[in-house]
């Protein structure tokens, strides 16, 4: 009983310390730009209701409540069809009235901030030693084209069809792209460059999108590169860049029907990973927080009125036709997207079920 406890905490305070991070740094990029762009913030809230402290400081009200959900920055004037009253002196600080270009940055800087974050976060990972693993070979397994091909335990792959290789990740990439193509991998064995050829073969395995993949069948050996300052750097900023194309590619393949939407995860499996990640240590849970985050960034500038992606379309529109958007159009827009959220979070949440129910805990797919 007591072990059981002590895991479900370690979900909790994951999935809570997780969340609470992401829309912490989310909200403060609102609020930041906000106060340097002299808009006047009423409220500065994480979670949602029932508030657990509020306190006021300055012209500010803080909000902290129990449901780790959201939060959110109320601005003065944000609404261009409330009646809310604005007394004369503070006409000037009121969003509505800002230039354009002030109201995009203010909305752009919660993406913005976690998009930032999480690219911060990847380099400081690698320049606190997270490991890359190298592109060595360790098991060698019969019968498959590595075999046929007279691969070795202990080969250091150098390259594939001439293309420079060292990180395992890509190695691994290349192989699952080229099902039933050959490939000329070069080796590195007792100091010399051999090219040897492999034709990868359709396997049950899945690549990262579901679909079937190409292996050689051949295991890694284990062996870690430790990078410099620099590099540490580079890997960071490449790596972030490789994380936001695959999410891109991800929402992309889901428009398309190229992917199911029964591969999307909801709260639950957000706080199965978040859990998971915590107990698994600090590089693990920065990982995971940090593809959580550009995946924030990204979603949340799609063009879907109620995300901050809707108000900017609607701030674009008013960049063409010299007038904001109010009224009916702009009321309409809100309920579609918020319908479209509520459908979304269905979804999500019903997929979370049905894989708890099929699978069991656990997220393996």
């Amino acid at each position: 009983m007591e072990h059981q406890f002590a895991n479900i905490f370690e979900y909790v305070v994951g999935f809570v310390i997780l969340l609470g991070v992401l829309i912490f740094v989310h909200e403060l990029g609102h609020f930041l730009l906000a106060k340097i762009l002299g808009v006047k913030v009423l409220k500065f809230s994480l979670g949602f209701p029932p508030a657990m402290i509020t306190r006021q400081w300055g012209e500010t009200e803080y909000i902290l409540s129990w449901i780790p959900l959201g939060g959110y920055v109320k601005l003065l004037g944000e609404d261009p069809d409330s009646q809310e009253e604005i007394p004369p002196e503070d006409l000037p600080r009121a969003f509505t009235n800002r230039p354009l270009s002030h109201r995009i940055a203010i909305v752009a800087a919660g993406p913005v901030f976690n998009y930032v974050s999480a690219v911060l976060l990847i380099c400081v990972g690698y320049l606190a030693g997270w490991p890359v693993l190298a592109s060595e070979l360790g098991k060698i397994y019969e019968g498959t084209p590595a075999m046929e091909a007279g691969l070795k335990a202990g080969d250091d792959v150098v390259a594939i069809n001439g293309q420079p290789i060292w990180r395992w990740d890509d190695m691994r990439a290349l192989v699952e792209k080229h099902a039933g193509q050959q490939l000329t991998i070069t080796v590195e064995r007792d100091g010399k460059k051999l090219d040897l050829t492999a034709t990868p073969t359709l396997s049950d395995a899945k690549d990262m999108f579901g679909q079937p993949a190409g292996r050689i069948g051949v295991s890694p050996s284990g062996k870690y590169v430790k990078l410099s300052v620099m590099e540490s750097l580079y890997e960071g900023l490449r790596f972030s860049a490789f994380l936001t194309k695959l999410v891109v590619d991800t929402l992309v393949k889901l428009v398309t029907g190229e992917m199911s939407a029964k591969a999307l995860g909801g709260p639950i499996t957000i706080a199965q990973a978040s859990g998971e990640s915590f107990k698994a240590g600090a590089f693990s849970f920065l990982f995971l927080m940090s593809y959580i985050s550009i995946n924030l960034a990204i979603i949340n500038l799609l063009p879907i009125p109620i995300l901050d992606g809707g108000h900017l379309m609607f701030f674009v529109i008013e960049s063409i036709t010299r007038r904001p958007v109010t009224g009916k159009i702009r009321e309409v827009a809100t309920q579609v997207g918020v319908l479209f959220l509520v459908f979304i979070f269905v979804l999500v949440f019903y997929n979370d079920i049905s894989r708890i129910v099929t699978k069991g805990w656990t997220l393996a797919p």
